[in-house]
């Protein structure tokens, strides 16, 4: 007897950017350097709520928002260090995040990973690949 099997691949779609930031400074001290430096304008939302998956506890991670409205482009600032662990638990030398979801152009990109660079708190703003990130799905909301 044959069996005809089918396979399902289910891929994740990373459609955003992501930029790993270092700096000791709290997220709204970050924020407001960043809002200044770079003329965004960062508001506090509701906190980004994830399952821990080894204890059950609720992880919080603070969670600030900025949309540029001519292009739809949304920006996320996300704390990496939440109550209960990691956001990202492989990247612990990441404080916090920035997301940016719909289209950026690399000149943009580019122009804002420099601006965040000259940023005095900031010791590194690096982009990363999020296909490289193995615990990526906990930054699909």
């Amino acid at each position: 007897m044959i069996l005809n099997r089918k396979v399902l691949r289910f891929e994740i779609d990373l459609d955003f950017v992501l930029i790993a930031i270092t700096t000791s400074l709290k997220d709204y001290r970050i924020c407001y350097y960043v809002n200044r430096h770079l003329n965004f304008n960062f508001i506090r939302t509701d906190d980004l709520r994830l399952d821990n998956a080894l204890n059950g506890a609720e992880m919080l991670f603070s969670l600030y928002h900025y949309s540029w409205d001519n292009t739809e482009t949304d920006f996320y600032f996300i704390s990496n260090k939440g109550t209960e662990g990691y956001l990202v638990p492989e990247m612990r030398e990441a404080d916090y995040f920035i997301m940016i979801k719909n289209y950026i152009d690399e000149e943009d990109l580019d122009n804002i990973i420099s601006a965040l660079n000259k940023i005095p708190d900031i010791v590194a703003a690096v982009k990363i690949d999020p296909k490289k990130i193995k615990s990526r799905e906990n930054l699909l909301f």
